[in-house]
């Protein structure tokens, strides 16, 4: 049975794919039109065991964890080249299944997630071995004895890979390409919104002669990712996505003391100084609550406005929301998509109802596109707050909602970017980039960027978290290490 355009509708569980043991199977729909792209599988319990242990055999028994690492790299080199050469086809995908505008797609979704799979194949071995210092030690009788000791890195074992709708392909592979190769075995369950995106990889990882259980799929829903954080044959679970679902996961894998790499919500915050560029300020306020319709866990939903500038800014930023054009990511010039489902648009619907009850004022949006009856769009929307403590200035939202909070001083500035349970990302734009560095370095979050950084997420940088944003970090060589455990081997030279 064929899911999407000649992806198989089915689960990859010990390098083969199956049907799920109970049949299950569902169509899924594009967010843009609301019309069926491919029927897709649902594992249920059965399957998800059927694949840890899989997994479990692979790493315990199989030749994958004792490779050297180059050899891994070989293969994953056949999974490299086997993506590139659908790329098209993958972004194509990605525009259907995940709502991307095609230029998000391309550059975000695609692009920066292969050059990070490039970087981790390019620098295969780094770090594996450390050798410590010889130390001379003068015993009983003066004898002395000269020793050392080698630290290695070592798999940890079974991964369980759980990944969000926002950017499928993009996360499936920052945790599957870096756990795979430093030997590891691993269980990716996607978004039951975004499997054919998992499939893609699936398909990759077999034509590529990757061993027996080494990479399994397994969709479905809730029960099925409980269970692979509660099996005590899955060793760590790394996980994208809300800080309330990272708690639960937390609390179900506590009781086997499971590794945990946690990549979880943001409110972001950009500080605008009163000497900063405004076209830059203004463009980088825009693409903090529009792009991809405000789904992604980084995006700069706060906005906090030097006073002296406020006015001026506020305005030009609601014009700016106010000329996005919304509607069909598959259309050429289309600037921003839709949200994933109605349940999304809905929780966007209760906040901005909220924002108004509690006395924000509305700046722009605040409603769905009269002229798109299907799909489920929702207006660039922006709030101007002055109670940098309200719902809106506060909790996620995951959508395309903005607000812009007022501040006196860079002390304040500051103490309201730290005024938030979450501490992912930031930015700063100023002329006085020295200062906007003392300033990041007050800042309690993962990453921030100084007016708007390097222009793309650099191969090498760790992403990761502060707070309820989560732990751990995904990415650069940090995020390599994740997947390792550190091993001492003492030895005495004499």
């Amino acid at each position: 049975m064929n899911g999407r355009g000649g992806l198989p509708s089915a689960l990859y569980i010990g390098g083969t794919f199956t049907s799920p043991a109970a049949g299950g199977c569902e169509a899924i729909i594009n967010p843009a039109t609301e019309e069926p792209i491919g029927v897709a599988p649902v594992g249920d319990l059965d399957d998800v065991q059927a694949a840890i242990q899989a997994a479990r055999s692979a790493f315990d028994h199989g030749p994958w964890p004792n490779l050297r690492t180059r050899d891994r790299a070989a293969m994953l080199e056949k999974v490299f080249g086997a993506l590139t050469a659908n790329a098209e086809r993958i972004c194509d995908l990605i525009v259907a299944e995940a709502g991307a505008v095609k230029s998000n797609a391309r550059a975000r979704q695609f692009d920066i997630p292969m050059k990070h799979f490039r970087y981790y194949l390019d620098g295969v071995g780094h770090g594996e071995v450390r050798a410590l210092a010889p130390e001379l030690t003068r015993g009983p009788g003066g004898i002395s004895t000269l020793g050392t000791a080698f630290v290695v890195r070592e798999p940890v074992g079974v991964v369980a890979a759980i990944t969000p709708y926002n950017y499928p392909y993009f996360l499936n592979l920052a945790k599957v390409m870096p756990a795979l190769l430093t030997g590891n075995t691993v269980v990716l369950k996607p978004s039951p919104y975004t499997p054919f995106e998992a499939i893609v990889l699936a398909v990759a990882a077999h034509e590529a002669g990757l061993p027996e259980g080494v990479f399994n799929l397994v969709t479905g829903g809730t029960a099925v990712g409980e269970w692979l954080t509660r099996d005590k044959r899955v060793d760590l679970i790394t996980f994208t996505g809300s800080d309330a679902v990272g708690s639960a996961i937390a609390a179900q894998s506590a009781p086997t003391l499971k590794r945990l790499v946690l990549e979880l919500g943001g409110k972001s915050a950009l500080i605008v100084r009163a000497d900063a560029n405004m076209k830059m300020a203004l463009a980088q306020a825009l693409r903090g609550f529009t792009s991809h319709a405000g789904q992604g866990c980084a995006m700069n939903t706060r906005v906090l406005v030097h006073n002296s500038i406020r006015g001026s800014f506020v305005a030009q930023l609601a014009a700016a929301a106010q000329s996005v054009k919304v509607g069909n990511p598959a259309d050429a010039g289309t600037d921003m998509g839709p949200l994933i489902r109605s349940a999304a648009r809905d929780r966007v619907e209760g906040y901005v109802a909220e924002g108004l009850r509690s006395g924000a004022t509305l700046r722009a949006g605040g409603r769905r596109p009269a002229h798109l009856p299907r799909g489920f769009y929702y207006e660039p929307t922006l709030f101007e707050d002055d109670d940098p403590g309200s719902v809106i200035a506060q909790e996620e939202i995951f959508g395309p909602v903005g607000v812009v909070i007022g501040y006196d001083s860079d002390d304040e500035a500051v103490e309201l970017a730290n005024r938030s349970l979450f501490g992912l990302r930031g930015g700063i734009i100023s002329a006085d980039v020295g200062r906007a560095y003392e300033m990041a370095l007050r800042i309690r979050t993962g990453g921030i960027t100084l007016n708007g950084g390097a222009g793309t997420q650099l191969s090498s940088g760790p992403f990761g978290g502060v707070k309820r944003s989560g732990y751990g970090r995904e990415l650069g060589e940090e995020g390599l290490n994740e997947f390792t455990q550190l091993k001492l081997i003492e030895v005495q030279a004499g």
